[in-house]
């Protein structure tokens, strides 16, 4: 299905001039840097160099530090605690950051992750229940627990306690929990957009603090954060959270100790995804990484990727590398198959018509695992709000995903009196629905979407941060935008758009199936190469009008020894089209 992108360019700031005299960089390099919200103003160093100094005290967290004093009391009276993570990268990390600080004050500690098929997200009141039978008295939810208010009367009739740390949308009613650790609740942060692992690593720090009885945590638990700081980089680039301020340096700086990391569950999981090299980047936790770790709850249990970063040694971290690797593998192909039903039903009922802006799909069959990524692939096909559903008798499981300018988990919200349960973000949410509900959430939620969203909205974006020459692409400027990662949610990377350039020879297409198209561009008597995926298409364009504009991501390839700036080309515009 090939939608026409429209192409979205930052205006030209009026402070350019300034801000490239202030901090010393090109004007192209310049204008990146007010993209993302610097001022010219304003030193760039914080946002290039991101510095460990730079993250906020644990106690600007709010709930982080009476969380911290009742979890020191617990350790102390030699209380059993449970670690209660959800099953997603986010959860599995945060648990293990926990898991780790409570091994080294000598707690009695144990975690629990709920089964995705079987229990669902969030806190299970049946699991609860077991925990505090087998003499659980505290209880830290991980990246979930911010709506369970029935789960937490559960905890106090018990006469036991429940620290709820999470970061998803609170609701009105807040459960009655000993403390609530929530960069949104009870105050706000100074950074609201903490991941679940941010979460969590922030309460470690606290607990250390405490532990240490100092401002200053003792060598032996600074030594501990730091380990842990991989783990909170993972769950932070995996969860999508925006990746500036202090997530930017959590992100940072766990990305440069990932790869040289004595946890032997990171080190394996290295090894299995066949990564070499000194360094990990975003890209291969997004694309190499997190799928492997998700993998554990998707297609079988996550407490396998919770025990391959806590306790695994050596020889059982890459037994469990080796498990996820076949479960991985085991998703892909299920994903595929679920997303060619997907589509089909889609194109065959026509429910991605002008008059249904959101798509609705349920089946039985569909493993509940993967349906998250295929209501992700449908709203790259599509371009609508999708919620993918799991039938499973009587009851389904969904997952959904958005596009911008429709707030998934007001949505929802909105919609719960055909819900059984729902939570999430604004992009990505997860629901429980009874099949008998089925038409009625449906009707409600297209018809909600079709009053939100106008055509426009439909129509894909491609967000450009300005137009740059080819002798702007320079080795140097690639240094300083190498800089500028980790890149993700909140800091994406540059992207750029040629002005009029013209074909130096002939293109090709190459690949397996011939899918990506090659080609070298001229202009100004200069030449750089280029690479599109998935844009072979254009191939007979090109040849045509052999002048166009590309959008493209500008990269550095290396090859024996030598380095050369080339264009990953996105999308393509010729004369006869309206460009941007």
């Amino acid at each position: 299905m090939d939608v026409r992108k429209e192409w979205i360019l930052s205006p030209v700031s009026v402070d350019l001039e300034k801000a490239s005299r202030q901090w010393d960089v090109s004007n192209l390099v310049a204008q990146l840097l007010i993209n993302r919200g610097l001022s010219h103003d304003a030193g760039s160093e914080h946002f290039l160099f991101p510095q460990l100094s730079h993250l906020h005290a644990p106690e600007t967290l709010p709930g982080a530090d009476q969380a911290a004093a009742l979890i020191v009391e617990a350790i102390a009276a030699k209380q059993r605690i449970a670690i209660y993570g959800d099953y997603d990268v986010d959860g599995i990390t945060g648990t293990a950051i926990l898991w780790h600080i409570l091994m080294q004050a000598g707690a009695d500690v144990c975690f629990y992750v709920p089964h995705r098929i079987e229990e669902g997200y969030g806190l299970n009141i049946d699991a609860v229940r077991r925990l505090i039978e087998d003499g659980a008295s505290l209880i830290i939810s991980v990246d979930c627990g911010i709506t369970a208010v029935d789960v937490a009367d559960v905890v106090n009739e018990a006469g036991a306690q429940l620290i709820i740390t999470d970061h998803h949308t609170p609701r009105v009613t807040l459960p009655q929990a000993a403390a609530i650790v929530h960069p949104r609740v009870g105050g706000e942060s100074p950074n609201p957009d903490l991941a679940g692992a941010g979460v969590a690593f922030k309460l470690a720090w606290a607990i250390a603090k405490k532990l240490s009885g100092a401002d200053r945590v003792s060598p032996e638990y600074r030594q501990l954060m730091l380990t842990m700081l991989p783990l909170a980089a993972l769950g932070t680039i995996a969860d999508m959270v925006p990746l500036d301020g202090e997530n930017r340096v959590i992100a940072k700086h766990g990305l440069a100790a990932m790869a040289t990391s004595s946890l032997p569950g990171v080190q394996a999981l290295i090894k299995c995804a066949g990564m070499r090299g000194s360094t990990v980047s975003d890209y291969d936790v997004g694309f190499k990484l997190s799928p492997r770790i998700n993998a554990a709850g998707r297609m079988g249990h996550a407490r396998l990727a919770v025990e391959l970063f806590t306790r695994a040694d050596e020889t059982r971290a890459n037994e469990i590398a080796l498990y996820l690797e076949e479960h991985n593998r085991s998703r892909q192909a299920t994903e595929r198959r679920v997303v060619k039903q997907a589509c089909e039903m889609v194109d065959k009922a026509n429910l991605a018509g002008d008059a249904r802006r959101a798509i609705v799909l349920a089946s039985e069959g569909w493993h509940s695992g993967v349906i998250g990524i295929v209501a992700s692939r449908l709203v790259n096909r599509y371009q609508r709000p999708t919620v993918v559903i799991s039938l499973d008798g009587d009851l389904g499981q969904g997952s959904a995903r958005s596009i911008p300018g429709f707030h998934l988990a007001d949505a929802l919200s909105t919609c719960e009196a055909h819900l059984e349960s729902c939570g999430g973000h604004a992009a990505a949410a997860g629901l429980r629905i009874s099949l008998k509900n089925l038409e009625a959430f449906t009707e409600q939620f297209v018809t909600l979407a079709n009053q939100t969203l106008t055509g426009k909205d439909l129509i894909p974006k491609l967000r450009l941060d300005a137009m740059a020459g080819l002798d702007e692409l320079t080795l140097p400027v690639m240094e300083v935008v190498k800089h500028m990662g980790p890149f993700g949610t909140g800091n994406p990377k540059p992207r750029l758009a040629t002005d009029w350039i013209e074909l130096a020879n002939e293109p090709r297409c190459v690949g397996r199936g011939g899918e990506h198209l090659q080609a070298t561009f001229r202009d100004k008597g200069l030449t750089l190469k280029a690479i599109g995926f998935g844009l072979a298409r254009h191939i007979e364009d090109l040849k045509q009008y052999r002048r166009c504009q590309v959008a493209f991501e500008p990269i550095v390839n290396e090859y024996n020894g030598r380095r050369s700036v080339e264009m990953q080309m996105l999308d393509i515009r010729f004369p006869q089209q309206s460009s941007c």
